[in-house]
């Protein structure tokens, strides 16, 4: 009875194979969840640096309205990027009334500018080359041109002046340099006008 005992637990004691097997199993699945929580932790960190470096450094905005036609239109995309050296013809985002607009830069702290009945603008006594503009006007202003431009501040102007409300008016002005978001580099959708501005 004894001898019979003896080969019915060996039965069911499991073999070294066996064991080797379930521990290769515990094992593995150990890693597997080390692995997967490492992952979604990587995943997280990069997600929030992605988040980071658009709030700061890179802001991607969309186009509303009619100021910049036809450069740029309702519904397109653009990358901007922070910086604060601007020349004539950048196109920049500020904050205005907890909205952003778009405008390009005319003039820059101290130049004076004066535009002509036609449109035509002058910065500093110069008449500027604007090819991005298709029709001249001079738009809604309440200012005495020459103007001159304060310190720390950019004279800007949509591309479609004769609906365009920009720095022509003192209701917006010129723009203060902590109110910029950034310069406009370049459009990522519609995926047909991809490209630098």
């Amino acid at each position: 009875m004894r001898k019979k005992e003896r080969e019915n637990k060996r039965l069911d004691m499991p073999t070294r194979a066996e064991l080797e097997k379930e521990r290769d199993r515990v094992r593995h699945n150990r890693q597997y969840r080390q692995t997967l929580r490492s992952t979604m932790g990587v995943l997280v960190v990069v997600a929030a640096l992605a988040i980071l470096a658009a709030t700061l450094w890179l802001p991607v905005l969309r186009i509303y309205g009619t100021s910049m036609t036809p450069n740029l239109t309702a519904g397109d995309i653009v990358l901007s990027v922070k910086g604060s050296d601007f020349k004539t013809g950048d196109v920049i985002a500020f904050y205005y009334n907890n909205k952003i607009l778009v405008k390009r830069v005319i003039a820059r702290p101290g130049d004076w500018v004066y535009i002509d009945d036609d449109g035509n603008v002058f910065v500093n006594g110069e008449e500027i080359d604007e090819p991005y503009v298709q029709e001249k006007a001079l738009g809604e202003t309440d200012l005495e041109y020459p103007y001159q431009v304060p310190e720390k501040r950019w004279f800007v102007m949509g591309d479609h002046r004769s609906v365009s409300l920009d720095s022509r008016t003192r209701a917006i002005g010129p723009i203060a340099e902590e109110m910029i978001v950034g310069k406009l580099e370049g459009r990522i959708w519609p995926l047909n006008k991809i490209g630098k501005i």
